[in-house]
């Protein structure tokens, strides 16, 4: 058994095979050794293999055979959105914690249930919104809290990638595709860390591509109760673009990468100022690495997850409120 300082590594075993898992998650694991890959399934074996002889771990054909085994204490749900709910409502009731990919579940209604479930049953759970866990955003709130740019009046932030090939699974319906359940359900989550979880939806406005059923893109404004405001903007159908800002009584700072930044990217912090003008060179973080071992402690620690369940489900009534109010255009 590996074992670290703080004992037994914690033994994860992933359902599916994603593209997320292969790039970015699973390297990261390896990264960690409080953590440790026991078992990988697809319902493709030759894929569960593929995966098994880069990142180690037993490869397992079909969800239901990884879920039984024994030499899991926790599952990492990398599936699409639209699976989320299933799968890890499945893992729950097996007795493994839970790590899925973002968001949590495709609606709010389901988020709770999974959340009931996991609180029942004393197990953790958790979403995969790994810039969370990157040490430029500890900046960022601390140069709020020295007042460098006055009081926070507003905040913006803005998610896109170029368009997807027409078999990507973010382009299905049936799989919980769409832009604001993948990329901008990012700025939302980065509106709730600026802004605390107290936001209601003003408006909302989505692109949708009638034939396939989904949102290409899209913008929402949400407000706090004192008046401060969130302008959003998301979408799969222009060029890269992955920041926020944040607008003060006496000046403005602007995050570049604030989503996807390698781990050897150093960020740089823009802090404007009427008659001032700075920049910061910010340390590198793994933010990947950061969030598996965060989830690990998690496990380990036994903590109170109240706080962040709650932000969860605010999450995802958030969303919910911004797909239901929205104003649809067509793509």
């Amino acid at each position: 058994m590996h074992r670290t300082a703080d004992g037994p590594a914690l033994r994860v075993g992933v359902l599916g095979c994603a593209g997320i898992a292969w790039r970015n998650t699973l390297p990261a694991v390896l990264r960690v050794p409080e953590v440790r890959l026991t078992a990988l399934a697809s319902r493709d074996p030759a894929k569960a293999r593929t995966f098994a002889d880069r990142f180690g771990g037993t490869p397992v054909e079909g969800y239901d055979r990884l879920l039984t085994r024994d030499d899991v204490d926790a599952v990492y749900v990398a599936l699409p959105t639209g699976l989320h709910h299933h799968w890890a409502r499945r893992a729950l009731l097996a007795g493994k914690h839970v790590w899925a990919e973002k968001p949590l579940a495709a609606t709010a209604e389901q988020a709770e249930d999974l959340v009931r479930l996991a609180r029942a049953n004393g197990l953790v759970l958790r979403d995969n919104f790994m810039f969370l866990h990157h040490s430029q955003h500890a900046v960022v709130a601390r140069v709020i809290a020295e007042g460098r740019i006055g009081e926070p009046r507003s905040f913006s932030s803005a998610f896109g990638i170029p368009p997807r090939p027409d078999d990507d699974v973010r382009l299905s319906a049936e799989l919980g595709g769409g832009a604001l359940l993948d990329v901008g359900v990012y700025t939302v989550r980065a509106a709730q860390l600026l802004l605390g979880d107290d936001l209601t939806v003003a408006g909302s406005v989505l692109r949708v591509d009638r034939a396939r059923g989904v949102d290409l893109a899209g913008s929402a404004l949400l407000h706090t109760p004192d008046g401060r405001t969130a302008a959003l903007a998301f979408g799969f159908d222009r060029a890269y673009r992955s920041t926020y800002a944040v607008w003060g009584s006496e000046g403005r700072l602007s995050l570049d990468r604030a989503f996807t930044p390698p781990a050897t990217h150093r960020p740089l912090l823009r802090i404007e100022r009427q008659d001032h003008h700075e920049e910061l060179s910010l340390a590198p973080d793994d933010q990947f690495a950061q969030l598996v071992r965060a989830f690990a402690a998690a496990v380990r620690e036994k903590r109170d997850h109240r706080p962040y369940e709650e932000t969860l489900l605010r999450h995802a009534a958030l969303t919910d409120s911004i797909r239901e109010g929205a104003r649809l255009v067509a793509g």
